[in-house]
């Protein structure tokens, strides 16, 4: 939708609707980001009365399978430079060393993270000039930031980013071509402050704010990196379908535990037998009497008295916990599986295992990492060429940005002695040096390094240099 953003009105209305659509999603995203933690963990399936002793027998325990689907997959996705379209050999320098000065190398890696467990993350590029007039990015949380995109164009039309302090919560406001700064009184206050219960949700200018700034940009400078999305403008987090498997794992381990305390070593019943006494003393340190030792006391050594004649000493043997542990196992087989989590990052099992098998068993786990960077890509570019705005790129420039290529890094692990063979075999298949570094190293930066050095090598081995005067037809 289009905003007047000379009208403070029409502006406060607009970000107060984005404000409640951002509050509505708020619980989701932090259920989300809970799992991913492993924290708010309950015992779904099990009674109050065992969740309460359970929480209070063993308190911290817990068992989180989240974390590591999502870390196996945001830990392959590196950016690591820019190349625009048409250019096949030239990685945009500036990009590259803007995108390495905002520390974006860092903030997209927690981005991806983020954009897998809870389904959405967003960076920023800000409009405002930087003293160096570099471009400054931040990484925004999904609980904390908005946009809105045009379902028919896929345009970014507007965004919001939002936090709070003790008495106020605080906004800024983007369009494509102007920022605002708001605030509005936060809790109690807010809802008793009958004079700004109105349809603007509270929202008044910040302290000695304008009612618009104008940018330079040419788009929203707040970005979606999105996750899967099934046609729809809900992506999917990746552990959702996580979550209740492991509160199966983590209900099965409270009745593991449980066990653990209480049928894992032999118990002994004495039948027909008095129950044993303690003596009870007066104040002269003199017998005075006797009194039946503490039920519960007894219970802690795993004996239990049955009081009669013909006394006797009857065991039980401790119990077979192994039911548990397989349990737990085949579910932890099925999160691999629905999640495409190669069993060796869940399961520490696997010795002196080849790396072809390693390769097949994770062949799974790069496809998804290549479908993931699929969705994150359009919101990386968008990031990209918002940084070249910044540094006042020409229209030219941003529409070849546009069809440009991220250059990421390797998400398949190889040994050295396979990236060794990879380069051997692209050589003699006649490929160029530059190609087969380009594969082996990926990196820009260390690509042009070797490249130097190799043509450091060529010039200064005779025999080297003869050659390739010879291919050249130079005499």
């Amino acid at each position: 939708m289009s905003v007047n953003v000379y009208d403070p009105v029409e502006v406060a209305t607009r970000v107060d609707q984005l404000a409640r659509e951002l509050e509505d999603r708020a619980t989701t995203i932090e259920g989300h980001v809970d799992r991913y933690q492993g924290r708010g963990e309950t015992l779904r399936w099990a009674s109050k009365k065992f969740d309460e002793y359970f929480k209070k027998q063993f308190a911290g325990f817990g068992d989180n399978w989240c974390m590591p689907v999502v870390d196996a997959a945001a830990e392959r996705m590196s950016v690591l430079g820019f190349r625009a379209h048409g250019e096949d050999f030239k990685i945009d320098q500036q990009l590259q060393r803007d995108w390495l000065g905002s520390n974006s190398d860092l903030g997209s890696s927690e981005a991806f993270t983020m954009q897998m467990a809870a389904g959405r993350a967003f960076s920023l590029v800000h409009p405002a000039d930087s003293p160096d007039k570099a471009p400054s990015v931040t990484w925004e949380h999904p609980q904390t930031a908005i946009v809105d995109t045009d379902p028919v164009t896929g345009i970014d039309r507007d965004g919001l980013v939002m936090w709070r302090d003790d008495q106020w919560d605080y906004a800024t406001y983007y369009t494509p071509t102007h920022f605002v700064k708001l605030k509005r009184h936060n809790g109690k206050q807010r809802f008793e402050d009958k004079s700004r219960m109105n349809a603007q949700g509270g929202w008044i200018l910040k302290d000695d704010e304008e009612i618009f700034t104008e940018h330079r940009l040419g788009e929203v400078p707040l970005t979606e990196i999105r996750n899967k999305t099934l046609l729809d403008e809900e992506p999917l987090s990746d552990i959702a379908g996580v979550a209740a498997l492991q509160d199966a794992v983590n209900l099965v381990w409270a009745y593991l535990m449980n066990a653990l305390d209480q049928a894992s070593m032999p118990a002994r019943v004495a039948v027909n037998a008095d129950v044993p006494q303690v003596p009870i003393l007066d104040k002269d340190g003199q017998i005075a009497g006797y009194q039946d030792v503490e039920l519960d006391e007894l219970i802690k050594e795993k004996i239990i008295f049955l009081p009669g004649q013909d006394a006797r000493i009857e065991e039980w043997t401790a119990a077979n916990l192994e039911a548990f542990s397989k349990v737990i196992s085949q579910i932890v087989e099925h999160i691999a599986a629905q999640t495409r989590t190669p069993p060796h990052y869940l399961v520490a099992k696997m010795i002196n295992t080849a790396a072809e098998s390693l390769n097949i068993a994770e062949a799974g786990l790069v496809s998804k990492v290549k479908e993931r960077i699929l969705y994150a890509s359009k919101g990386i570019k968008k990031t990209f060429r918002l940084m070249a705005a910044a540094r006042g790129a020409s229209a030219e420039r941003i529409e070849v940005l546009r069809a440009g290529t991220i250059i990421w890094d390797n998400i398949q692990y190889r040994s050295e002695a396979q990236m060794a063979d990879v380069g051997t075999k692209l050589k003699s298949a006649g490929f160029p040096t530059e190609y087969v570094v380009e594969k082996l190293v990926t990196d820009p930066v260390q690509v042009a390094r070797v490249m130097k050095m190799v043509e450091r090598e060529r010039t200064m081995d005779p025999f080297i240099a003869a050659e390739e005067r010879m291919r050249q037809g130079v005499a």
